[in-house]
């Protein structure tokens, strides 16, 4: 599991993808109703509320990745180590791959293309894991804290909270990471 830097999951709402959407909807709704009415107020409403809502959609779904470090509206963590050592592995098969050009050692050159190949083969297999236990930890939090929320358990409903903003970070640094090399 990767750390996080993540403290203020208690005493602020995160940006919500599925917040949006039902924010979308409720403004749909809306403009509909005060189509019907002729309400002019009621349309500026609705149409304040899908654009608040188009913008909490922008910024739940902005994510990085510098070097190890994913990052997100929701807080900050650190990739696996296969991430991390298959990206450095990557880097050092390239500067050796590069010095073997310009001093004109083919083995030096071969080697570095087999280490950077292997870290990122090396990386990918840790961007999958982190992928797949980022969506894990979305799901498993977003429904424990429901859960401890319809019991009156804010301690867990904070704890399983965390747990889903440390998978949306991870999820949106793999992201951000795979964009940037395609």
């Amino acid at each position: 599991m990767s750390s996080t830097n993540n403290d203020n999951s208690s005493t602020q709402p995160q940006p919500s993808t599925l917040k949006s959407y039902i924010d979308s909807g409720v403004a749909a709704a809306q403009s509909a109703i005060s189509s019907l009415t002729g309400n002019t107020a009621d349309t500026r409403a609705a149409s304040d509320k899908q654009d608040q809502a188009q913008a909490e959609r922008e910024v739940s779904k902005a994510g990085a990745n510098v070097g190890p470090i994913n990052m997100s509206a929701s807080g900050v963590t650190l990739s696996n180590q296969d991430r991390r050592e298959g990206g450095a592995k990557e880097i050092t098969g390239s500067m050796k791959e590069s010095v073997g050009h310009l001093i004109g050692s083919d083995e030096m050159v071969y080697n570095g293309r087999r280490e950077n190949q292997e870290g990122q083969g090396q990386k990918a297999a840790g961007q999958v894991k982190d992928y797949a236990e980022g969506v894990a930890d979305r799901v498993g939090g977003t429904i424990g804290s429901a859960a401890a929320g319809l019991v009156g358990n804010k301690e867990k409903e904070r704890e399983y909270s965390q747990m889903h903003d440390t998978g949306k970070t991870n999820v949106r640094g793999v992201e951000a990471e795979v964009n940037k090399e395609h």
